[in-house]
């Protein structure tokens, strides 16, 4: 097995897990099979119960894994299935030592350390490509800064593996800031000299320097962090900006980053040239998109956009395959609710202009009754007005919810999560868990769902498919007492479990297109391989009931399913209606740190 290593330095935020998501893409591209490990020097044993304000969103994994975000960075771009392993905190390594009851005095060194290196060797050993046998690469990300307090025992106890597994299995790759001061407009090789002198003084040498600037090096910038870091002038590579990220790999190898990491890996006569061919393709396709689509983010947690960077991820997917460039007007949940229009008339008439200038609508999932009501308003809007929606989790029970205010006159309906007295319970609290014991009590991962026919949108979405398997994450669902009722009026539950109790999938059948799941499909999205329902949302429109032509989606069951692995044209139709040239947005085209 051969390891790198990815740091970073100076300040926090430079794109260390962009970094190691492109180092697996390239090192893929060169035929090697590659996993990945993230390490997060918290003391949290997941990122479960962390706010989505402080640390983003939680990502889930197959095995109902909840882990930090950047382990869905790793997937996208390597089309890979992680566990839950493949995350580790401080927390998991101190708890997993203290649990073996060691009998003596337990230690840092050896006992934390030793741990660590343990645990690196086993998740390596993970097949996470679908393929039997351990890959070639492991790709290990060190959270946080170099110099950080809590990051000490694992900066040790990868000192110790380094030198254990040899200079020929081990690359080390720090990435760093050069910034240019706008005074002088020079390049500033200082804080990178002090974040390696930092390293080295730590036991860790790095073999690559990764230089994060706004610009590309210039030669006399390298030779100089040459000189100063011990690094040769050839193992520099910058990662100036760029319009999106997916051109990183494509950075990585055209400054030949690829044979640094080879030649430090004794890997030269195994890999091939990099194949990067189809990313290329893709990249350009992102890069010329001028035919704008406009999606009115209705959630809780619109201050941070990574708090829904997967969905923001599954959209930007979806609209590439379309050839749709994506906005995203974010509207926060409360501002559309009455209570804002007496206590801040702007932001409430911000929130609606917003949405009735949007061409799509989404409420992704979220916990708690803050915006609840809001987000039924926004619900109702879409579907009286024939916009196209998509809900997620909270948003497929709201959606029930308004469904049964509006149609079925139950004005008290509601969901025991938000009223414990209601008296007609649309969404109640799943019975198989605890109501108090919070973090890694809800249902979690991959899960089945059966379509109850094939002539519904999502099943043809998912390629005629009879069941398919997506990730979870939730406590509460629809009420199976109040479906009879419900279908009765008009909405159809397409898709439930194997026990056809649990709702998974709810449509409206005579709108064009009002799809509600119980399940997050955005974990499965991948470029090249958008998730069926977002692909339908982007090419849905409000004249068509069927939506429009997708331009050959390559993949549109990225689980696991019984349909078809290919679909040219998710559905057929007239494209949707262009975007009205008063409304205001800031565009959202993925130009962050994660893909």
């Amino acid at each position: 097995m051969k390891y790198v290593l990815v740091t970073g330095g100076v300040v926090s935020g430079l794109g260390k897990g962009v970094t190691a998501s492109s180092i697996g893409v390239l090192l893929k591209a060169c035929g090697l099979r590659v996993t990945s490990i993230k390490i997060d020097p918290y003391l949290n044993t997941d990122a479960g119960t962390m706010s989505p304000f402080e640390h983003g969103e939680v990502f889930v994994l197959d095995d109902g894994g909840e882990v930090d975000l950047d382990l869905g960075n790793y997937e996208r771009f390597l089309d890979t299935t992680l566990t839950r392993d493949n995350n580790i905190t401080t927390g998991k390594i101190y708890q997993s030592v203290l649990d073996k009851e060691l009998g003596k005095t337990v230690q840092v060194v050896p006992h934390i350390t030793d741990a660590i290196q343990e645990w690196i060797e086993r998740a390596a050993m993970i097949p996470v490509d679908g393929q039997e046998g351990p890959a070639d690469v492991c790709v290990i990300e060190l959270g946080g800064t170099i110099g950080d307090i809590e990051s000490m025992p694992f900066i040790e106890a990868l000192g110790q593996f380094s030198y254990r597994v040899g200079a020929g299995n081990f690359c080390l790759i720090h990435v760093s800031l050069v910034p240019v001061l706008n005074v002088v407009g020079e390049q500033k090789t200082k804080p990178t000299q002090h974040s390696v002198r930092g390293l080295r003084g730590l036991g860790l040498t790095p073999n690559i320097l990764a230089c994060r600037s706004a610009k590309a090096l210039g030669e006399n910038v390298k030779g100089k962090l040459s000189q100063f870091c011990h690094v040769p002038v050839e193992n520099i590579v910058t990662l100036y900006d760029v319009p999106n990220i997916w051109h990183i790999p494509l950075l990585l190898r055209d400054q030949k980053a690829h044979e640094a990491i080879l030649k430090g890996l004794n890997l030269m006569g195994v890999a091939r040239n990099p194949e990067l061919e189809e990313w290329t393709a893709r990249t350009k396709v992102y890069d010329q998109l001028c035919d704008p689509v406009r999606i009115a983010m209705v959630g809780k947690y619109t201050g941070l956009s990574d708090s829904y960077l997967s969905v923001l991820k599954a959209l930007l997917h979806a609209s590439v395959a379309c050839r749709r460039k994506l906005i995203v007007d974010w509207v926060p949940a409360s501002d559309l609710e009455d209570i804002t229009r007496k206590e801040s008339p702007e932001a409430y008439e911000a929130a609606w202009n917003s949405l009735k200038c949007a061409d799509r609508v989404l409420v992704p999932g979220g916990f708690g009754d803050r915006g609840v009501q809001g987000k039924i308003l926004a619900a109702k809007y879409a579907r009286e007005n024939n916009v196209p929606f998509l809900g997620i989790c909270l948003g497929m029970q709201i959606a029930v919810i308004e469904f049964a205010r509006s149609v079925l006159g139950l004005h008290d309906a509601n969901s025991t999560e938000f009223d414990p007295e209601t008296k007609n319970p649309c969404v109640i609290f799943m019975p198989e868990v605890s109501k108090t014991h919070m973090g890694g009590t809800m249902r979690l991962g991959s899960r089945r769902t059966y379509f109850m026919n094939t002539d519904c949108k999502s099943a043809k979405l998912y390629g005629n498919a009879r069941f398919v398997d997506e990730r979870h994450r939730h406590r509460y669902e629809v009420n199976p007492e109040v479906v009879p009722e419900l279908e009765k009026a008009g909405l159809r539950f397409v898709g439930r479990d194997e026990s056809g109790q649990r709702m998974e999938i709810v449509e409206l059948p005579d709108h064009p297109y009002f799809i509600g799941v119980q399940f997050h499909p955005e974990f499965k999205s991948r470029p090249g391989k958008p998730s069926g329902l977002f692909l339908g949302l982007i090419a849905a429109s409000r004249e068509q009931s069927d939506g429009v032509s997708c331009y050959g989606s390559k993949a549109i069951t990225n689980g696991m399913s019984n349909g078809p692995s290919v679909m040219k044209s998710c559905i057929n139709g007239n494209a949707s209606k262009f975007l009205n040239g008063s409304c205001n947005a800031i565009p959202m085209n993925g130009n962050g740190v994660h893909c």
